[in-house]
């Protein structure tokens, strides 16, 4: 291989991990707050913002909102903006997914796990203290709000996420093992936020009349079939295994999840510095509105029938998290206030 092609590789891959261009990647600084409480996940831990305190019986608690933060991995500002939204019986957490330099800015024990870049945001294993998915974070975190010697009164949990929170989300929606941890009377919705990319089931993708057919790149952009853009190669352990049924029984399973895609309708810019500009992300449309009302459209033309998906859009909001969240579509996803109108 040249090393013109040793490069573009590199590139590629760590585009894929990151979701976001390969040469324009910004290097993450050190997160100012690391979040307090910690949750332990196989043999790491991963650090959680938690209101109020889960560590004795939560009886009034009703409804659960797991809220997964951006690439810039500030868990503190995702947690204090929805706390701020929520009603009463409301449990907040907010899971933290750190990069490798911020164990070192922080003087953090070699427990806590971390990964390369945005490595987490597609399922990829942690670079230490063990190779452990988001994914298994996901589980773990489930499993802990299915405790009924906590949460005993817990009817729903919302698991939300933001730009690269909302890329594991829309991934973890897909292969996730999580709702098997919780009780009979749990229910579990994953609401989609912005994200800049989603994994396909199929090799087709948009066209430019707004139709699924085949990807005229494919040739020169083979990364747009393998994870995280779609199952075709480059899989990660806990997808593979997610996989024993192959892609249909996951696509037919994901179809009946309660989903909501929430985009802002002003999210076009198509080189914003944290959206996917690699082909495999191109393929799915030149913005992050774009891309969410594409995907949407192919899930309903694909799985119409047992569909249990919705999307809406937030007038006015660019990529701006709390524009977004904090908007009656918003409120509606996370707490299930009425007052959406353009939910579809």
């Amino acid at each position: 291989m040249t090393p013109r092609r040793h490069i573009l590789a590199a590139a590629a891959a760590l585009s894929a991990m990151t979701g976001v261009a390969g040469a324009d990647v910004p290097v993450p600084p050190p997160v100012a707050i690391v979040a307090a409480a910690r949750l332990p996940v196989g043999s790491g831990e991963l650090p959680v913002s938690v209101s109020p305190d889960w560590s004795r019986p939560l009886p009034q608690i009703r409804r659960a909102v797991v809220i997964v933060h951006g690439y810039e991995r500030n868990a503190a500002d995702y947690a204090r903006w929805i706390e701020a939204l929520a009603p009463a019986g409301t449990l907040i957490v907010a899971p933290q997914f750190l990069a490798v330099e911020d164990i070192a800015a922080h003087r953090l024990p070699g427990s806590v796990l971390r990964w390369s870049r945005g490595a987490w945001s597609g399922g990829w294993p942690a670079e230490g203290p063990a190779p452990l998915s988001a994914f298994d974070a996901l589980d773990a975190l489930l499993a802990r709000l299915g405790s009924r010697a906590t949460l005993p009164n817990l009817s729903q949990v919302v698991l939300a996420g933001f730009s690269a929170g909302g890329q594991l989300v829309q991934r973890y929606a897909v292969v996730g093992n999580g709702e098997a941890a919780l009780p009979q009377g749990v229910s579990l919705r994953y609401v989609v936020a912005s994200p800049s990319s989603y994994v396909y089931f199929s090799d087709a993708r948009p066209q430019a009349d707004g139709a699924l057919g085949a990807f005229a790149g494919a040739a020169d952009c083979p990364q747009y079939g393998r994870w995280k853009y779609g199952f075709a190669g480059e899989l990660p352990p806990y997808v593979a295994a997610a996989l024993h049924d192959g892609p249909p029984a996951l696509e037919q399973r994901y179809a009946r999840r309660d989903v909501v895609y929430l985009l802002g309708a002003a999210d076009t810019d198509p080189h914003h510095r944290f959206l996917d500009q690699s082909c495999a992300a191109e393929a799915e449309g030149p913005t992050r509105l774009a891309r969410g009302i594409a995907y949407f459209r192919a899930m309903q033309t694909r799985d119409g029938a047992i569909l249990n998906q919705k999307l809406a859009e937030v007038p006015g909001a660019a990529h701006n998290a709390r524009k977004v969240f904090d908007s009656p579509c918003g409120r509606a996803a996370l707490f299930g206030e009425a007052g959406c109108t353009s939910l579809r």
